[in-house]
């Protein structure tokens, strides 16, 4: 365990294990690299800016009712977007979103299961028996259920 006190220009770095002291002065040459890759993301970000504006051109811009109106996929617009519809839509997607991410956290437990131990072992059962508990929770309320829409 490391401490870092910081005292006038010096950094103190006091190793708790053996408590020696080592002194290490920074200077500002230090950051020369970090100014330098500064500089040249900022100078690429600038130039791409700049010469898109010059090779590009400019673009004349007629107004016409046919250019202002919304385009998806060649369809005729045809009435209102805003109709009602069906929740169960965002709820499915929720569902998917939170069981996906969950279904991640499997994924160091298969890699590397020998090194839990049976501890580990133990934690991922308790895991386990939470993320059925949540998926028979989903199924008993009948959110899967698309007949009742």
């Amino acid at each position: 365990m490391q401490f870092i006190v910081l005292v006038k220009y010096k950094i103190y770095i006091f190793a708790a294990k053996n408590s020696q002291i080592m002194d290490k002065l920074y200077f500002p040459e230090d950051y020369i690299p970090i100014m330098v890759q500064s500089v040249v993301a900022l100078g690429f970000v600038v130039t791409t800016m700049l010469l898109t504006h010059i090779i590009g051109g400019k673009r004349k811009r007629f107004k016409s009712h046919k250019k202002d109106e919304n385009f998806e996929c060649g369809i005729e617009v045809k009435g209102n977007a805003r109709f009602p519809f069906s929740v169960q839509y965002f709820l499915i997607a929720i569902l998917f979103v939170l069981f996906d991410v969950e279904v991640i956290f499997f994924y160091p437990y298969a890699v590397n299961f020998k090194g839990f131990g049976w501890d580990g072992f133990i934690s991922f059962l308790v895991f386990l028996a939470i993320f059925m508990a949540g998926f028979y929770y989903i199924i008993k309320k009948g959110v899967l259920n698309w007949d009742r829409v």
